[in-house]
């Protein structure tokens, strides 16, 4: 057994008051203008960067409707499904994991409704008998459990040994305190209570993480905003980045 999976084993890394804040926001979550309204801004940018991961990864063609046709991805920290549901459209067997089964129920009443077929569990990742996945994605979901190296240990654990994993987190910065918790959340932009700040991980921070767990990073981005951009992809990871990280 590895070092990942004896982790993954071992740990829980679900936060209840977190699970608990995500839950309550179940039914608003596919709302564009409702609470979850910045996750829909961000969830075309994030995509563009895994598009562009896969392609390189697993050698697809650019020009593919469904690059991930024959693998299996994972979400984790899915929600209700945001991410799920473009994965199963760009042909991946999806699995999404969700702390809050509020939102389990939400994804699964969506996926119904959109005619995709997506496997969506409740609970901690560690407790569910899964096999391992050629894509391993997790978008903003590092910075709220309670154990950042188990929980990267879990990833790793369900990751196979040729495939790719895909995180987004946001930056502990000064700009970042200001932007992403004290205006978003004061704003509406976000929900309040979403960030702590202080569980911020620093790209050198989560690096070290993936380092520990075997993983090198490839390739990374920051997520910033312009009033003319909008969210995009740019090399100032002042706020958010997102990277894709493969065994060593």
């Amino acid at each position: 057994m590895t070092k990942a999976s004896q982790a993954a084993n071992r740990k829980t890394t679900i936060d209840p008051n977190e699970a608990a804040h995500f839950g309550a926001l179940a039914a608003d979550w596919w709302d564009p203008k409702g609470s979850s309204a910045m996750l829909h801004k961000l969830n075309p940018v994030r995509l563009g960067f895994i598009r562009r991961q896969i392609d390189m990864h697993f050698g697809c063609d650019e020009t593919s409707m469904k690059p991930l046709a024959g693998k299996a991805a994972l979400d984790v920290g899915c929600g209700a499904g945001l991410l799920c549901e473009p994965l199963a459209r760009l042909g991946a067997a999806v699995t999404g994991v969700d702390a809050a089964a509020e939102n389990i129920a939400a994804a699964m009443a969506h996926a119904a409704q959109s005619g995709l077929v997506i496997d969506y569990r409740a609970g901690e990742l560690a407790a569910q008998k899964l096999d391992q996945f050629d894509l391993v994605t997790s978008m903003e979901v590092i910075e709220h459990v309670t154990d950042p190296a188990a929980f990267v240990g879990e990833l790793t654990a369900r990751l196979k040994p040729d495939g790719l994993m895909i995180l987004s987190t946001p930056n502990r910065t000064t700009a970042s305190k200001l932007f992403l918790v004290e205006a978003a959340e004061r704003l509406g932009q976000v929900p309040r209570g979403t960030h702590d700040w202080d569980k911020f991980l620093t790209p050198e921070e989560l690096t070290a993480l993936l380092t520990d767990a075997g993983l090198e990073v490839v390739a990374m981005e920051g997520i910033a905003f312009s009033p003319l951009s909008g969210l995009h992809l740019s090399s100032n990871k002042a706020l958010d980045y997102i990277l894709a990280a493969r065994f060593q």
